[in-house]
């Protein structure tokens, strides 16, 4: 029988142990089942890291008292300066909550669609379908639009890269919009990569996406966004 070293070598260290004839296949045995490298800790690490990656989202200060509602860092810090336009502006009078600009070709699909959703959600919205004459140049509508509205919403799409491509927009004119802190990009079907090419000014701006959000998540975050009654929330 193998007898143990430990009066003569101690165990002080994992070495000694795992060299000693009697303790070392025990200890082996022992440190195997608690290997850092066994499948049960890899699993649990990696879904502890998933867990801590997904923690990022959060609640914005401006979110009422039991919204659900998460953003992401990003918007949280593209949607702040906005917000505080929003409180600025909330006590002029006759203002809309939202002015929505989009392409012509997106007036009865995507549009519509965004415009439905924040109607149905309490928020007035500066829309073409009822408000912007035909015919009328789109920086003009957008101007307009933000000076009897809190907050102005590009629908970017497919259909609208192709308008503001062909009109030129002036990059003099859409920085002054952009610096005012009022203009929110509402990427749809097509990427925020795709709109820096056309305007780098307006794909500079972050803003918010479809393409990991429903249409109407997005809703739900800009009729957050714009009403202007909602409390401020410190949690």
């Amino acid at each position: 029988m193998a007898r143990c070293t430990a009066p003569i070598n101690g165990h002080r260290t994992a070495s000694a142990a795992a060299n000693c004839p009697a303790c070392g296949s025990r200890y082996n045995r022992g440190y195997n089942s608690y290997s850092p490298y066994s499948s049960s800790y890899s699993s649990s690490l990696n879904s502890s890291v998933s867990r801590s990656s997904s923690s990022g989202r959060a609640k914005a200060r401006w979110s009422p008292t039991g919204s659900n509602i998460l953003y992401t860092p990003a918007e949280i810090r593209t949607l702040t300066p906005v917000r505080e336009n929003v409180e600025k502006r909330s006590t002029l009078p006759d203002l809309r909550d939202v002015f929505l600009c989009h392409a012509w070709d997106d007036r009865k699909d995507a549009a519509k669609e965004l415009h439905d959703l924040l109607e149905s959600k309490g928020v007035s919205v500066w829309f073409s379908e009822k408000d912007v004459l035909l015919g009328s140049s789109l920086l003009r509508e957008i101007d307009k639009g933000l000076a009897r509205s809190r907050v102005g919403i590009v629908l970017v799409t497919p259909a609208f890269l192709k308008r503001i491509q062909g009109e030129g927009i002036a990059d003099k004119e859409l920085s002054a919009l952009l610096a005012r802190d009022l203009l929110v990009p509402i990427v749809h079907n097509t990427t925020f990569e795709n709109l820096r090419e056309v305007s780098p000014l307006l794909g500079s701006r972050s803003g918010l996406s479809t393409m990991e959000e429903s249409m109407g998540e997005v809703a739900a975050k800009l009729a957050e966004l714009v009403t202007p009654s909602t409390m401020i929330n410190c949690n």
